[in-house]
């Protein structure tokens, strides 16, 4: 594997990420891991993404302090912002935080500028994915577009390639596809506000993980603090 290329995907400890850069790894990618702290509400899932990237054998994983808490806006990085617990709405949720994905990928982009790759991998999900924008379809597409205007690379006719292979996944299809590539999910960590070192079962997080697991008739290793309520 020596020759394959490299790839830098973005890792953020939860079961999404880790079945996107488990894919790059079965394309035949050397994998470049991106985790970002921004200051969010835990520390957890930053933990899981060391153990991850460690199951996959990454060749770097870099763990990027970003204060996002400076900007606010999100129950994910302001504390006087409650995290919703009344089931999964059609609303964007206050725990989108603002222009996430857009700041990873642009953060992702430029290691791979540096390292010589061209190739990004993130696990947004354009269905069972709580009303985010930045996890459309024409969101990745846009910012494949933009990679190629906004860098030197572009510039001298590299073509970036932005993979999201669960674009089109539901969350049972992801559960599916993580026992595929027997990958351990009990190493992954989903929940925006846990309870000690448990899920707490009631976030819209929680709700749809779970919800993936019983809809793929697969056991589910996640340890909750409240059995989560799959039926919203």
């Amino acid at each position: 594997m020596t020759n394959s290329p490299f790839s830098v995907v973005l890792v953020s400890g939860g079961l999404d990420s880790m079945v996107s850069a488990a894919l790059a790894r079965e394309a035949g990618h050397r994998l470049l891991a991106l985790s970002i702290d921004y200051n969010q509400r835990h520390q957890i899932e930053l933990a899981a993404a060391k153990r991850i990237a460690e199951s996959l054998g990454v060749e770097r994983h870099v763990i990027l302090p970003l204060d996002l808490s400076a900007f606010g806006g999100s129950a994910l990085t302001d504390l006087s912002i409650d995290v919703p617990k009344d089931g999964v709405g059609n609303d964007i949720p206050v725990t989108y935080v603002p222009a996430r994905n857009t700041i990873f990928l642009s953060l992702a982009l430029g290691w791979a500028e540096a390292a010589g790759a061209r190739d990004l991998w993130i696990g947004v999900n354009a269905l069972d994915y709580s009303g985010y924008p930045d996890c459309r379809p024409d969101f990745i597409a846009g910012f494949e577009a933009l990679a190629e205007l906004a860098t030197r690379a572009g510039s001298d006719g590299a073509r970036f390639r932005i993979h999201a292979p669960l674009q089109h996944m539901t969350k049972a299809d992801i559960a599916r596809e993580a026992d595929r590539l027997g990958l351990d999910a009990a190493m992954s960590w989903t929940c925006y506000d846990p309870v000690g070192d448990l899920h707490c079962g009631r976030c819209d997080s929680c709700r749809l993980r779970a919800r993936g697991f019983v809809e793929a008739g697969l056991p589910d290793p996640t340890r909750y603090a409240e059995t989560p309520d799959t039926s919203r």
